[in-house]
């Protein structure tokens, strides 16, 4: 006898390739755009997906929706497309922008002035479209190395070993990186979104 919910009943969702791209082409496209930030890459990254989710559609459990199990294969072939173009120039992303990291201190090393009043609460930003659409505009002004080690740490939550294997930098440069990225967040959102 086989009992209720058993791995025997439960039967693996059909897929359907057919409608990929009507269904999910735009959300995939945004979501490599907005950590690429280059719509060719992007749209490489969503083709490769559907090509490498064809070939592996036999492999589909089912125990997560069309959707979810693309996205991960996207964010699979995203890392492989930043793993080849930081493997094919050098980082000068460090030396970038030092005027902009020295007007945030004094020529002690102590922060110039306060954090801005940010009255809504986290939680309640993490819900508001709006938000983001700043935040990945603020993102995008970012140098490319930081705003990539910014996007993988932070929003992909990997770990940092694995992060500066694929940007090809060091650990102390991910660390001045992520620095540099947060405090130009910091800087673009208190005037774009905190003081609007």
């Amino acid at each position: 006898m086989i009992m209720p919910n058993s791995p025997e009943q439960i039967k693996p969702r059909s897929i359907a390739p057919e409608h990929w791209v009507d269904e999910y082409g735009n959300y995939l496209f945004h979501f490599a755009l907005s950590r690429l930030r280059n719509s060719t890459e992007a749209e490489n990254a969503v083709q490769e997906t559907f090509l490498a989710a064809l070939k592996a559609r036999k492999d589909f459990s089912g125990k997560s929706s069309e959707r979810t199990w693309l996205v991960g294969i996207l964010k699979h072939k995203i890392i492989d497309i930043m793993r080849k173009s930081y493997r094919e120039k050098p980082v000068t992303d460090l030396q970038d922008n030092e005027e902009t990291i020295d007007q945030f201190f004094d020529h002690a090393g102590h922060p110039k002035g306060d954090v801005g009043h940010w009255t809504p609460k986290p939680d309640e930003l993490l819900e508001k479209k709006e938000f983001w659409k700043v935040f990945y505009k603020c993102a995008g002004k970012l140098p490319p190395t930081a705003a990539d080690a910014f996007l993988l740490r932070e929003v992909e939550k990997m770990e940092s070993k694995e992060i500066c294997g694929i940007l090809n930098i060091t650990l102390s440069n991910l660390w001045v990186l992520l620095h540099r990225a947060r405090l130009q967040l910091r800087e673009c959102l208190e005037i774009n979104w905190f003081k609007k």
